[in-house]
């Protein structure tokens, strides 16, 4: 029997800001490696062993997700859209359910989307350890061997030691930095990774005797969900009553079904940069450069130009530098925990540099902001070859477009034609148009707008390839 793999892609990764953010998280991101951790996750589980992936996400990444697959030439299994987010317990819930519906005996594989783990055979060997309890209507969680006094994760306690599985005595939540350390030197504790192997009868079981609100709530949602284009889109109404917690908190520290077997490969979550300095390979003075970086007596840093800037560093040590093409951020390594507070002030602000980047993707191509004034605003539009945005109309703006490379089809009010490089049109306010690429390279354009208002929720929509509604942008 397969076992199903059920791959969890939410939250926001705040601590790697400024390249993640809530628009663009840090499981879409290529941080370590040629793939993004999204997709390394999807490679990890490939093989005869495991079933296609259901891709679990916010239904905001939702052509992320399948973009990203689409990369792999992956066909999954089912793409799940969360209406909100409500943590990993109705997650792994609704991952039963699914299942259950087939196979009430089937195995499910609950993993996150944004770890690291480069053996993927011994990955695939340590996850086949646990098959045979697992069946047999226990709970397999996975425990990482600590080589720091990690006060950030979750630990296990295993008691039993010397087989593949292990009784579990307890489950500790983030410690002090002495518990850490004595946690350490004993042979007991692990890291909780965060990834679950399970029978589908049997996390409904669990979730049936400790959370039966939430049980009610995910079946309600799963009954009411709607298929969208490729995606199932769970119940607003019904996933928004689940309770927001952790499987762990709600199932995993109550159950007495659980058990644990080591993942003795290297493991990260990439919490944070100090993480990825620690993955990647330094320089003489310890530090790890990427993009367009010059230093002069710096050490044991992390200095990332992601978008172009040319970015400096002298006389520093122990320092962490990001810098995009709208945010810088320069800290200490040692207070890499602490970017999350920088990311609440943005929020708090309202600034967009939480939120997204300045190039913003959509399942079209993508638009990024070149200039904006009181009365105008710039972008430089990329549509992919075959794809159109929606036949749409602005209540508040004007646009020219003027292509610069390759060939754009532009539908202007009920006249269609064809614009080669140099070429340009112009949409008066109030009227119906449509962006397209017949071509077989992407089209590059310059957009300027003008007008009273620029927000991209001035869009009436009246035809999109994609299924959205006029509260979607473009």
């Amino acid at each position: 029997m397969q076992i199903s793999p059920v791959i969890l892609s939410g939250g926001s990764g705040t601590r790697l800001w400024p390249l993640s953010r809530r628009a663009y998280p840090k499981q879409f991101l290529d941080l370590i490696g040629n793939h993004s951790l999204l997709q390394q996750s999807c490679l990890r589980i490939s093989g005869s062993a495991f079933a296609a992936p259901v891709i679990l996400c916010n239904h905001e990444h939702r052509f992320l997700v399948a973009e990203q697959l689409m990369q792999l030439g992956l066909a999954p299994g089912k793409i799940v859209l969360e209406p909100v987010g409500r943590n990993t317990a109705p997650a792994a819930l609704i991952a039963a359910l699914i299942n259950a519906q087939a196979d009430e005996d089937s195995l499910v594989l609950l993993m996150p989307s944004d770890h690291v783990i480069e053996d993927s055979k011994g990955f695939q060997t340590t996850i086949e350890a646990g098959v045979e309890q697992a069946g047999n209507g226990h709970i397999i969680t996975f425990g990482v061997r600590p080589d720091a006094p990690e006060t950030g994760y979750g630990y296990i306690e295993a008691t039993n030691g010397g087989g593949a599985v292990l009784d579990v005595a307890r489950f500790i939540e983030k410690p002090s930095r002495e518990k850490a350390e004595e946690y350490l030197q004993s042979n007991r504790f692990f890291w909780n990774a965060g990834i679950f192997l399970y029978s589908a009868q049997t996390m409904i079981n669990v979730f049936e005797k400790h959370a039966p609100e939430t049980l009610a709530h995910c079946r309600a949602a799963l009954e009411e969900a709607k298929t969208d284009l490729d995606f199932l889109r769970l119940d607003r109404s019904a996933y928004k009553k689940c309770e927001n917690i952790s499987l762990d908190y709600a199932i995993i520290e109550k159950a007495d079904n659980v058990k644990c077997v080591p993942l003795e490969i290297p493991w990260s979550d990439l919490g944070a940069w100090p993480a990825i300095w620690k993955h990647m390979n330094k320089d003489r003075h310890g530090n790890v450069m990427r993009g367009d970086v010059i230093l002069h007596d710096v050490s044991d840093s992390y200095v990332h130009s992601a978008d172009g800037a040319c970015l400096t560093l002298v006389g520093l040590d122990n320092v962490m530098a990001i810098a995009t093409k709208d945010a810088i951020l320069i800290a200490s390594k040692d207070r890499a925990q602490d970017v999350k507070h920088i990311v609440d002030e943005l929020n708090r602000r309202g600034r967009e540099e939480a939120v997204k980047h300045m190039r913003v993707y959509r399942p079209w191509g993508w638009y990024e902001g070149l200039s904006r004034g009181e009365r105008f605003q710039v972008k430089n539009l990329m549509v992919k070859p075959g794809a159109q945005l929606s036949l749409q109309s602005h209540f508040h703006r004007a646009e020219h477009w003027v292509v610069v490379e390759g060939t754009a089809e532009v539908t202007v009010g009920g006249k269609v034609s064809l614009l080669t490089e140099n070429q340009s049109t112009f949409i008066p306010v109030g009227i119906t148009h449509r962006l397209a690429n017949p071509g077989k390279v992407p089209a590059l354009l310059i957009e300027v707008q003008s007008g009273a208002y620029f927000g991209e929720d001035d869009i009436v929509r009246y035809d999109d390839d994609f299924g959205r509604g006029n509260s979607s942008a473009r």
